[in-house]
């Protein structure tokens, strides 16, 4: 597949190992127009970078070679990784994102991405479950690439997981309160997914919790643990 270059400086100059790289980490750019994103991952005074640019019409820029350590992730933990920029590859999707009139992507860019990622899936052998949002390796920080991102499309190409749970179950439990008991095993089930909690503390818990929802349960995004998030959760667990 072919890519059509444009340099960003902001990488480490220390080539990584191809072993190295455990991660796919999907972003949305989150900037007004497609030309302002694409200045501002290479312009140098911004410390900020992706491997891949994918445009609104599908077509796909390369910033960052893959052995190199793309500035992308920032803080973030997942699993026992911490700071995934030097174990991932940073894929940004233009979209305006939630300050500037969140919508759907687009058709051309979702084909380009799954076209990429089973590339870089293949090539790297990156297990699916590591193929993850900005908002679930950085829930404190960010919300991106939001609960507009075909998760399920993309987990149905194997990009990613996603859960078989019987929808019309998920629509009865849904806002249906659970005890502390259950809720503890939710925030159980979350940390064996590959969500870091920093502390117990709630205003924390929630952003986790929000960017759970942002990416398996993408209808109510209301940080409220429930009966529905609980049996996603447990069925998630089946697909590690």
């Amino acid at each position: 597949m072919k890519f059509k270059t444009i340099y960003s400086p902001n990488f480490d100059k220390k080539e990584r190992s191809k072993k190295s790289i455990k991660f796919i980490v999907i972003h949305y750019t989150g900037m007004q127009s497609e030309r302002e994103s694409l200045i501002r991952l290479c312009n140098r005074k911004s410390n900020v970078s992706s491997h891949y640019f994918i445009k609104n019409n599908g077509k796909i820029l390369k910033l960052v070679e893959d052995y190199n350590v793309a500035w992308h992730a920032g803080k973030s933990n997942w699993k026992n990784y911490k700071n995934l920029n030097k174990n991932s590859i940073g894929i940004e999707l233009v979209n305006k994102g939630h300050e500037f009139d969140y919508k759907n992507f687009k058709k051309k860019q979702i084909s380009s991405l799954i076209k990429v990622c089973k590339i870089l899936i293949k090539k790297y052998k990156i297990k699916r479950e590591n193929v993850i949002g900005h908002s679930d390796i950085a829930p404190l920080r960010k919300i991106d690439p939001g609960e507009k991102f075909p998760w399920k499309k993309m987990a149905n190409r194997k990009i990613g997981i996603w859960h078989n749970c019987n929808n019309k179950e998920l629509i009865r439990s849904r806002k249906i309160k659970i005890s502390i008991k259950f809720k503890s095993t939710f925030i159980k089930n979350l940390r064996k997914i590959g969500y870091y909690f920093f502390n117990e503390k709630k205003t924390k818990t929630v952003k986790i919790v929000k960017a759970f929802q942002r990416h398996y349960r993408q209808e109510l995004v209301d940080g409220t643990i429930d009966k529905e998030c609980l049996i996603i959760a447990n069925n998630l667990l089946k697909k590690l």
